[in-house]
């Protein structure tokens, strides 16, 4: 069992503790998408001048200095709320309300961008069945999944993982003979660094979009009150997940990245069909590649992805309303499956509406849609940063500089500068996002209801670590 539990902050055990580690790890993994590039690797090369590598490397480094922060979090708050309860009880809870309203641009828009990915992916070769359709069925059966318990969303995440890894081993092993061949398009380190496309602004702005492939080991921390272990599994979880994921994001952007058939076009071009990925595979072995990627990043966004973006978004509304800074209904919890019930269904009609509405657009919103997710998790990001200083180094006087101080700033300042670099359209919505969040705090201090968290009934707990 946790070390430290939720009846120490004032609230009940209400959710189902039946996780160990390794559903943890699991989970992470699946949320992340081993196979994440292949939806979004078109966008990044672009974006990156064709140093598609060098923006997930970076990218990795600076998620590093977030998992560790939340790593240091998770095993002094264990709470679902992720970075709304780290900010809210490191900081203060009205800026635990912001950072929790600025995750959510990032929650509640991911699991429409996973099901649109997906719906692309199935419509390149089914294109009789329309994208929409293809969202609202995926929508349909995640929601029915996470409907009836984590066990079960846990149970799915294993078989899930397992195929994605299959698929990945399958593409690596034909990608690398593919180059052994002589089908490479590109010199070795090109996709690393390039000379001739290479600027610091450009490879910045290419990792707001990578960023995406990352985000999902935050989401385990939004699983503390179903973890069964101890406090430190959430953390050890998150570390490792990130690890994993970077080497696997790294190696297979590198392969496609020297199979890409037509380079130039898709600098020039970029990938409105979303397809760049699928036609590496392609040149590397065959039309049946092509198939077999597409369909698996459709079955790994749209369902397996999709599947835990919907339990972490609805336990982040659960907790919020649980502090009643959402609407007080979003905290029901059912009696037998134990799951938050109502924000369940509400992630699932948010879904539904965003999804289709995107699908009617020309280019999907794809790139539109993935920059505002990310806007919305590396502000959120920067207030965690801003907690692990404030709660160890201000509250508890904390000496162990590198974990508490060093990295928070160097967390702050990568994210901060990705944060500048991202597309104008995405800074101007996702200030506007946090414009909307600050009108709504201004409103409740003024009327007289401050954001409150449930008061510990233990103080001195809550900062175990």
């Amino acid at each position: 069992m946790s070390d430290v539990h939720v009846e120490q902050f004032g609230y009940r055990q209400e959710l189902k503790r039946s996780l160990t580690f390794w559903d943890l790890l699991i989970y992470g993994l699946i949320f992340m998408v081993p196979i994440a590039p292949f939806g979004i690797f078109g966008s990044v090369f672009n974006a990156s001048g064709g140093m598609v590598v060098l923006a997930y490397a970076i990218g990795a480094v600076g998620m590093v200095f977030t998992a560790i922060s939340y790593a240091e979090m998770s095993k002094a708050f264990p709470l679902a709320g992720s970075v709304y309860s780290y900010a809210g009880r490191g900081i203060a809870p009205p800026v635990g309300f912001i950072a929790g309203w600025q995750i959510l641009l990032d929650y509640i828009l991911i699991p429409s961008l996973l099901y649109i990915i997906s719906g692309l992916a199935m419509h390149s070769f089914v294109s009789g069945v329309p994208v929409w359709l293809w969202v609202v069925g995926f929508i349909v059966l995640n929601t029915v999944i996470n409907y009836f318990g984590i066990e079960l969303t846990a149970r799915a995440n294993r078989i899930m993982l397992v195929a994605e890894l299959i698929v990945l081993a399958i593409f690596l092993v034909i990608g690398v003979a593919a180059l052994v061949a002589g089908k490479g398009t590109g010199g070795f380190w090109t996709p690393l660094y390039d000379s001739g496309t290479f600027s610091v602004g450009l490879i910045f702005g290419a990792v707001s979009l990578a960023a995406l492939s990352f985000l999902g080991f935050d989401a385990i921390s939004t699983l503390s009150e179903e973890n069964r272990e101890t406090g430190h599994q959430v953390a050890r979880a998150t570390i490792a997940s990130l690890f994993l994921v970077a080497v696997l994001f790294v190696v297979q952007t590198w392969v496609a990245a020297l199979l890409v058939p037509d380079r130039q076009k898709l600098l020039t071009d970029g990938d409105p069909g979303g397809t760049a990925f699928y036609d590496a595979a392609e040149h590397a072995g065959g039309h049946w590649l092509f198939v077999v990627t597409a369909v698996a990043t459709a079955i790994a966004w749209g369902f397996a992805d999709a599947l835990v973006a919907q339990a972490a978004t609805s336990r982040l509304l659960y907790s919020m309303a649980r502090d009643r800074q959402l609407p007080r209904f979003l905290a029901k919890v059912h009696e037998t499956y134990r799951v938050p019930e109502y924000a369940t269904f509400v992630v699932a009609i948010i879904s539904v509406v965003v999804g289709i509405g995107f699908t009617l657009r020309d280019d999907y919103g794809i790139t539109l849609l993935t920059t505002l997710v990310n806007f919305g998790a590396l502000t959120a990001f920067l207030l965690l940063h801003v907690a692990v200083f404030v709660h160890y180094m201000i509250r508890r006087r904390s000496s162990d500089f590198l974990r508490h101080l060093v990295v928070p700033v160097c967390g702050v300042v990568i994210l901060g500068y990705v944060v500048i670099k991202a597309k104008v359209t995405a800074q101007a919505v996702g200030l506007i996002w946090l414009g909307i969040g600050i009108v709504i705090m201004l409103v409740l201090l003024l009327t007289g209801r401050t954001p409150t968290l449930a008061e510990p009934t233990e103080p001195e707990k809550e900062g175990v670590a």
